[in-house]
């Protein structure tokens, strides 16, 4: 099957959208995945704050200025994982008590919520070291179509099924966006979020009814698959790309600096 633009661009969760326009794609996929897993394993393994956040600087200024994506995309994208990151960190930042302790304690009647520099100190390097792991990530996701993700994975001899299954699973993700996403737009225009009442029914009504839109989908692209062939192998047209030699050079130069920056402030 070959892979092409295949025009997800709703809003700001069309990952394949800027993988497609990047203009890093002519880089090769194998050399951008094994960059980014390589500084996501540093981040995890040193585990120093100095470390995290040299990594995350130069893996959004890769993609902003190689690839060309703008810094309000990109802090957009950024974002959607802040609440989760920010919910986990409080958890470790925070603890209760029924008696008063820690540096800082805020009495609430009958518990207190209380900290100390320590708890804080390490909620502030959870948080930097997540972004800092979304950054590596946002470097292939942002960069790569995903037929190259799944050639790649094919390259290294991960099972047959489980590559696939992945690219399904991605691919009805945007199937389940796209669904509700078109069944919100015909709610708003017969007036259904003009009141609260409304919206929650509407809200339920979409929901009640998504998972069987989403399943006749579901069974059109497949049947839209057979139909080009498909006999249970999905195949992807893969260009080849040559590793530019400058772009090694710059990877060899970001490794030297992490692990320098590691020796001295960690």
């Amino acid at each position: 099957m070959e892979s092409q633009r295949t025009g997800h661009s709703h809003g700001e969760l069309s990952i394949d959208h800027y993988a497609y326009g990047s203009a890093m794609r002519s880089w090769n996929p194998s050399f951008k995945i094994v960059t980014a897993v390589f500084f996501l394993l540093c981040v995890i393994a040193m585990d120093s704050m100095a470390v995290s956040a040299v990594v995350l600087f130069f893996m959004a200024l890769v993609v902003m200025t190689a690839g060309g994506l703008s810094p309000l995309r990109y802090g957009k994208l950024m974002a959607i994982p802040l609440a989760f990151i920010l919910l986990s960190s409080i958890a470790i930042a925070f603890d209760f008590s029924m008696a008063p302790g820690g540096e800082y304690c805020l009495s609430l009647g009958f518990f207190y919520i209380f900290a100390d520099r320590q708890s804080l100190l390490e909620a502030g390097a959870l948080v930097l070291k997540a972004f800092s792991a979304v950054s590596c990530l946002y470097l292939i996701t942002l960069t790569t179509p995903m037929g190259e993700i799944v050639g790649f994975f094919r390259k290294i001899h991960v099972p047959k099924l489980l590559v696939e299954l992945m690219y399904m699973i991605y691919r009805f993700i945007f199937i389940l966006y796209d669904t509700q996403r078109k069944m919100a737009a015909a709610a708003r225009s017969r007036l259904g979020y003009h009141s609260v009442r409304a919206s929650w029914y509407s809200f339920g009504r979409i929901f009640s009814n998504l998972l069987v839109v989403s399943m006749r989908r579901a069974g059109a692209y497949y049947d839209a698959l057979e139909s080009r062939c498909y006999d249970g192998d999905l195949r992807f047209w893969e260009e080849k790309k040559k590793i530019c030699p400058l772009q090694v050079l710059g990877a060899a130069g970001l490794a030297v600096i992490v692990f320098v920056v590691w020796i001295y402030a960690g």
